[in-house]
């Protein structure tokens, strides 16, 4: 039947055509933003979970931060223990000469000046090995001075800490903070600056243990991160090949759509040849 009122061809490719505008849509979007599902509108479920697992990788990040200050803090203060350990080992070569007996005073003298000076040094060294205002191997009075170090080690548990406990290379402690004045006190002093280097060497076996959690650790979260990020990939990205042959298949129905279109509305015009 025809008819100028109703149109049913023109109708029907009308609603084709708005179908394959809607996909179209849908498939440039998804290939401008590389992502299947870029909002809650595209699928709820997926988009939630993406933004849940979104959350997790920005917590490890700040893990991550958090780890590596706690690694430069203690590298710093490994570095202050590697250099009172090399002076300790001048100073005991200092206290070998002085104690011995055939020494005249004017040169121990001379050597208990250099003495005290490397003592000098370590202070210099111990009080300044701070990273971001923490010093781990100090108990000086000062900001910072004779902490722990604490870091982060879980993103989903903040009391999962991995922490390096502060330790004590003052020259008071080690016992090498006063130079000897005779051939009997240097003596003397020869096992203090032994055991103040075996403190030394157990200090850095402290610290390198701690540096080392931090970093095993710090690997840990971080490919603990892209395995998320991943995931995530997995779930919103999309696939480009697939999107593009689509979208030439969609855009192709779009013009196709609009010819039938076309066709479909100029068919009334045939009764016009009734009436001739």
């Amino acid at each position: 039947m025809l008819s100028v009122n109703t149109n049913t061809g023109a109708m029907t490719a009308l609603q084709y055509l708005d179908n394959t505008n809607s996909q179209l849509q849908q498939t440039e979007n998804v290939v401008s933003t590389g992502q299947k599902v870029s909002s809650a509108k595209d699928n709820g479920a997926i988009y939630a979970i993406a933004q849940n697992m979104r959350g997790n990788v920005a917590g490890y990040s700040a893990v991550t931060d958090s780890l590596n200050r706690g690694m430069s803090v203690t590298d710093t203060a490994m570095s202050a223990a590697q250099s009172v350990s090399d002076l300790l080992v001048q100073m005991k070569q200092n206290v070998l000469a002085a104690s011995d007996t055939s020494l005249d005073s004017t040169s121990r003298a001379s050597l208990a000046a250099d003495f005290q000076a490397m003592s000098d040094q370590i202070t210099s060294i111990v009080e300044n090995a701070s990273f971001n205002g923490i010093n781990i191997v100090s108990n000086a009075t000062g900001t910072g001075a004779g902490q722990s170090i604490s870091a982060l080690a879980s993103a989903s548990d903040q009391t999962q800490t991995i922490t390096v406990a502060g330790q004590d290379l003052t020259v008071g402690t080690l016992g090498v903070g006063t130079a000897y004045t005779t051939q009997t006190t240097a003596a003397a002093m020869v096992g203090t600056v032994s055991a103040a280097m075996s403190t030394v060497n157990t200090v850095l076996s402290t610290l390198s243990s701690g540096s080392k959690k931090f970093s095993i650790q710090a690997d840990f979260v971080s490919k603990l991160s892209n395995t998320l990020t991943t995931g995530i990939g997995n779930l919103v990205d999309a696939d480009m090949a697939q999107e593009s042959a689509l979208l030439t298949s969609l855009q192709t129905k779009q013009q196709l759509g609009i010819q039938a279109l076309s066709i479909a509305n100029s068919a009334p015009a045939t009764i016009l040849s009734l009436f001739r």
